[in-house]
C-alpha cells in the first residue's frame, strides 16, 4: 500500500474538472484508489464521490493507493493533485447547446459545469430535450458549440444552418460520427471533437451478456418463471467452452470481448483490415480472412466501424455472409445497425439459420432509440418483425451505458470544450 497527504491551496478546493480527471485516470489503473477527506471516503474512481468530499482550500486529503503498480499510480495521483488544481485561466466560458438531454445525461454534465473561472471547465450548457433536427437549429442561437449524440441529425443542411447560428464546434459524446457530414463542417469550419473511447468494456460486457441471454434463453426463462412454469422445453442453449469465437474489428471493443471469449475457453479467431499484430503475438487471437472467420466461427461478435462504399462495412453481414456460416451459428452486434443486413437476417431466421441473435443495435432502430413508444402499437416495424423470433434478443443501443462510460462521456466531453475554448490540440478526440 502506498499512501500520500496533500493540501488543497486552490481557492475553489477540489472542483469538478480535477475530479474528473482523477476520475477518469483511476478507472484505468490497475491499483484502487481512495480518497478521504473531513472524515469521508470517495472510491478515486467516481468522480461523484470525489466531489461529495467536499475539499476545500486548506483541507487535507488522504490519497491511497494499493495494488500491483501501486507506486507508479500513486505518482500519477500526486501528479494531477500538483499540477491541475493550479491550471491557469481557460479563457472566455464556452457556451454548449446540449441537444438530446437524458437525465442521465444531466446527471454527470451538470456537476461538471458547477464551478467557473480559473482551471475550470468554465462552460455555459443549456440542457434541450430535443434532438437535433433541421427542425430545432435555432435552438442553438446565442452559443458557441453544440453537443450531440447517435440519433442527432448532422447532416449537410443542418450544418449549414448551425454555420448561420454561429456555431464553431460540435462536441460529440460519442465514438461514431457517421451522421455528421464532416464535409460541410470543414467547409465552414466547424470543428468536431468525440469521445473515441469510454468505456470499451461496458461494450463487450454488454455484448456477451446478450448473447448469452439469447442463447441459453434466459429471457424466456424469466417469463416462464414469472408465471409458475418451471419446464425447461424450449430453453435449451450451447456450451461455449472450446467453441470458435469470430470478432470482427480488433479495436478496444474487440480486443475486450476476444478476452472474455477467452476467459470462457473459447479459440479467438478475428478478422480485421488493419490487424494488431500484438494480439496475435500474445496469443489471444489468430488473424483469419473474411471468409475463413464466417465459415469456421461458432459465434461471430461485430466491433467494425460503420464505413460506406466499396470495401466498406455497410452490409458486412448480408444475405451471401450469412450463407458462408455454420448452422446454429450465433450472432451478436453492439456496433452499428446497418452493418447487418436486417431482411437478409429475417430471412435466414425464419430458416432456422441461428442457434441464437443479439443485437443492440439493428437497421431500422433510429425512431425507437431512446424514446419510450410503450403505448404505441409497432405492429409493421423492423423492431415487430425481429421481435417474434424465441432465439433472438433485442436491447436499446445501450452497450455503453455504464456508470463508468458515463463519466469517461462526460470528462472528455468536456475536457475537447476546454482544450477547443484554450485553443489548445484536440489530438486523437478530434475528427476535423
Amino acid at each position: 500500500m502506498k499512501q500520500f497527504k496533500f493540501i488543497v491551496e486552490n481557492p475553489i478546493g477540489i472542483h469538478a474538472r480535477v475530479a474528473a480527471i482523477i476520475g477518469q485516470k483511476c478507472v484505468n489503473l490497475k491499483s484502487i484508489v481512495t480518497l478521504k477527506c473531513n472524515d469521508k471516503v470517495a472510491n478515486g474512481s467516481d468522480v461523484l464521490q470525489i466531489l461529495a468530499l467536499k475539499a476545500k482550500k486548506g483541507d487535507l486529503i488522504e490519497v491511497i493507493v494499493e495494488g500491483i503498480d501501486e507506486e507508479k499510480d500513486a505518482l500519477a495521483i500526486k501528479e494531477i493533485l500538483d499540477n491541475d488544481c493550479l491550471e491557469e485561466n481557460i479563457g472566455s466560458k464556452l457556451r454548449i447547446a446540449f441537444y438530446n438531454t437524458k437525465d442521465y445525461d444531466r446527471m454527470f454534465f451538470t456537476k461538471l459545469i458547477e464551478d467557473s473561472g480559473s482551471c475550470t471547465y468554465n462552460c455555459e450548457i443549456t440542457f434541450l430535450e430535443s434532438r437535433l433536427t433541421l427542425e430545432t437549429v435555432t435552438l442553438s442561437r446565442n452559443h458557441d458549440a453544440i453537443c450531440i449524440f447517435v440519433n442527432d441529425d448532422a447532416s449537410s443542411k443542418v450544418i449549414e444552418e448551425l454555420h448561420n447560428e454561429g456555431i464553431k464546434l460540435i462536441l460529440l459524446r460519442c465514438a461514431g460520427y457517421n451522421n455528421v457530414d464532416l464535409e460541410t463542417c470543414n467547409k465552414y469550419d466547424i470543428t468536431v471533437a468525440r469521445v473515441p473511447a469510454y468505456s470499451p468494456y461496458a461494450v463487450a460486457e454488454h455484448a456477451m451478456a446478450i448473447i448469452q441471454e439469447a442463447n441459453r434463453r434466459l429471457h424466456r426463462a424469466d417469463r416462464k418463471v414469472r408465471d409458475n412454469n418451471f419446464a425447461l422445453s424450449g430453453l435449451l442453449g450451447v456450451d461455449l467452452h472450446n467453441k470458435i469465437c469470430g470478432v470482427m474489428g480488433t479495436g478496444k471493443i474487440g480486443e475486450s470481448f476476444a478476452r472474455i471469449a477467452k476467459g470462457y475457453g473459447m479459440n479467438v479467431i478475428a478478422w480485421d483490415p488493419y490487424p494488431n499484430s500484438s494480439l496475435q503475438e500474445e496469443g489471444l487471437l489468430q488473424y483469419v480472412s473474411k471468409d475463413e472467420l464466417l465459415s469456421k466461427s461458432d459465434l461471430i461478435s461485430l466491433h467494425v466501424p460503420l464505413i460506406m462504399g466499396d470495401n466498406g462495412t455497410y452490409h458486412i453481414i448480408d444475405e451471401a455472409a450469412i450463407s458462408k456460416m455454420k448452422d446454429n451459428v450465433m450472432l451478436v452486434n453492439t456496433a452499428r445497425g446497418p452493418l447487418i443486413d436486417v431482411e437478409a437476417l429475417i430471412s435466414a431466421l425464419k430458416a432456422g439459420k441461428f442457434q441464437a441473435v443479439a443485437l443492440d443495435v439493428y437497421e431500422g432502430e433510429d425512431e425507437n432509440v431512446y424514446a419510450d413508444r410503450s403505448d404505441e402499437p409497432l405492429a409493421h416495424s423492423i423492431t415487430a418483425r425481429l421481435q417474434i423470433f424465441p432465439q433472438l434478443v433485442l436491447t436499446s443501443h445501450q452497450a455503453f451505458f455504464t456508470r463508468e462510460a458515463m463519466q469517461a462521456i462526460a470528462t472528455t466531453t468536456m475536457e475537447n470544450a476546454a482544450n477547443f475554448a484554450r485553443g489548445n490540440d484536440l489530438k486523437e478526440n478530434r475528427v476535423i
